[in-house]
């Protein structure tokens, strides 16, 4: 599959509650992008157990594309803006053949477990490592330096306490020029939400750009406490490859 040279193809591999979602709004304020929002969800739902439990699973499948393929061909032929972006889950991948990634721009975005977690147990009930993404965090960064390619690790933390100077940072990385008006945008929703949005994206249709950072003031949920030991050396092995 080869990809057209003149169209820079971003690809977010995000974990779930990682400011994902206000940075594919940032990138929809530029004119030359165009964003997606997590194209892989109906193959991932469709070929994991995690349809069971996860909130409008059935709706999210019959309205996407379930082929996995297919969507990595749609990411790697589309042609529509001079910059495309795609919001990805890490864990939506499954086991699709990474090599597509060598068409892609490769970003990673954390945030740490302390944070997410409890952000996430409010949507997810008991959530597991394969729900959250730091241990496949760390396999697609092993995947990306095996393949030679060039890899963005982000934390979300950052991106609050200075969203112009990371974005700077990260569009510089990207190797395309930074645009103002990616630090605001309108209330509500946009038309590339997927049809999950109801679910999870309620703070960011609230908001018109990225939220002032606000360490948690809540103490950690002990029921938690076992998957925050599993998610942390991960965690902090990435943040060693921070931008």
């Amino acid at each position: 599959m080869s990809t057209s040279p003149f169209v820079k193809r971003i690809s977010l591999w995000s974990g779930p509650r990682n400011i994902s979602t206000a940075l594919m709004y940032a990138f929809a304020q530029r004119k030359d992008t165009k964003v997606y929002d997590e194209p892989l969800y109906g193959y991932y739902l469709s070929h994991s157990p995690a349809k069971a439990y996860h909130p409008g699973a059935e709706e999210v499948i019959q309205t996407m594309e379930n082929d996995g393929g297919k969507v990595v061909e749609m990411m790697l032929q589309n042609t529509e803006k001079p910059v495309l972006f795609f919001k990805n889950m890490t864990h939506h991948l499954l086991d699709l053949d990474r090599s597509f990634m060598k068409g892609l721009v490769n970003i990673i975005l954390t945030r740490d477990p302390v944070e997410m977690l409890p952000s996430f147990a409010e949507v997810i009930d008991a959530p597991s490592m394969d729900d959250v993404g730091y241990k496949m965090h760390i396999d697609l960064l092993g995947n990306l330096e095996a393949m030679g390619l060039p890899v963005i690790v982000i934390n979300s933390k950052s991106i609050l306490e200075n969203p112009e100077h990371q974005l700077k940072k990260l569009c510089e990385a990207i190797e395309i020029p930074f645009d103002k008006n990616m630090l605001q945008w309108e209330t509500g929703p946009r038309p590339e939400d997927g049809c999950w949005a109801k679910y999870w994206y309620g703070n960011i249709h609230r908001s018109t750009g990225f939220m002032p950072y606000k360490p948690k003031t809540v103490p950690f949920p002990e029921k938690l406490k076992p998957l925050l030991n599993e998610c942390l050396p991960y965690y902090r092995q990435l943040m060693e490859k921070a931008l």
